[in-house]
This record gives C-alpha cells, structure tokens and sequence, in this order.
C-alpha cells in the first residue's frame, strides 16, 4: 500500500456541484464558475505525488480515498482507478473523474464520486477559506501486475 497526504483549504467561491469531477488545486483564488473544486491552496498537485504512486496508478491500480475536515470531524470516503495513459503532469491541479476521460491533470478515473456527491454539510463548511481539507490517498501496490 502507498499512502500520501494533500492539504488544502477553503474558499468562498466553492459549490462542489459537478457532476463528474472533484478537483482540488494550489490556485488560492477561483471563480464562482469552478463547481468542481473543493480545496485551494493545496500543497501539491498531480505532479508531486510519490513516484511509487504513478507507477502503481499506470499499472492500473485502485485508490481509496479519505477527504476529511479535520477540525470538524467530517470525513467522505471515495475511491477510484489508475490508467496506463495517465502522465501526471499538471503543476497545479488534482482531478478526480467519474468518466475515463484522462489528461494531464488526471489522478483517478472511474471514480464512485464527485464534487456533487459530497454531503452539503461538508460543502458548506469548505466554503470558509479558513476550513482546511486533507485527502489520504491509499493506493494499492501493483508489483506483480501485468
């Protein structure tokens, strides 16, 4: 199993109301328009994770994941798949999709939620920028795969 952690927080401008995606981003300012966002201000983005981790998601494998609010005690539990054609490049952005639709921003696809999926409760606390956001990624370790 490998395991890392992203932080993020808050902001006014976050509704989480799209229905395919869950994206969170190290831009500290995003538009009303952005209805898949659910942190800013994150401290890495697709690029950044641990090499251990790509290579396990381009073999394909699965990834769970625990988004919580830590000062409130509120968690949702996701998970999603890696994808051979996954380049995680993007300096900037996580995304986590429903579809299979992959590009550089991409870390999961075939995921089981999205922004619209998260409990309003939840939704409605990230709208303080003060809120922070922590994603726990485990992913399962794919030696032997192929």
């Amino acid at each position: 199993m490998i395991i890392f952690e992203i932080s993020a927080f808050g902001h006014p401008n976050i509704s989480a109301k799209h229905r395919t995606t869950l994206e969170v981003t190290k831009d500290n300012e995003i538009s009303k328009r952005a209805d898949c966002i659910i942190g800013v201000n994150a401290n890495k983005s697709v690029s950044e994770i641990p090499e251990e981790a790509k290579i396990a998601l381009k073999n394909g494998a699965k990834a769970e994941v625990e988004i919580t609010l830590p000062d409130h005690g509120l968690k949702v539990a996701l998970y999603g798949f890696g994808s051979s054609t996954m380049s995680f490049t993007h300096s900037k952005d996580i995304v986590i999709r429903k579809s299979g639709f992959v590009c550089g921003r991409t870390l999961l696809i075939h995921a089981n939620k999205s922004a619209k999926d998260i409990d309003r409760e939840f939704v409605e606390l990230l709208r303080d920028k003060k809120t922070e956001l922590r994603l726990l990624f485990k992913v399962e370790d794919c030696k032997g795969y192929r």
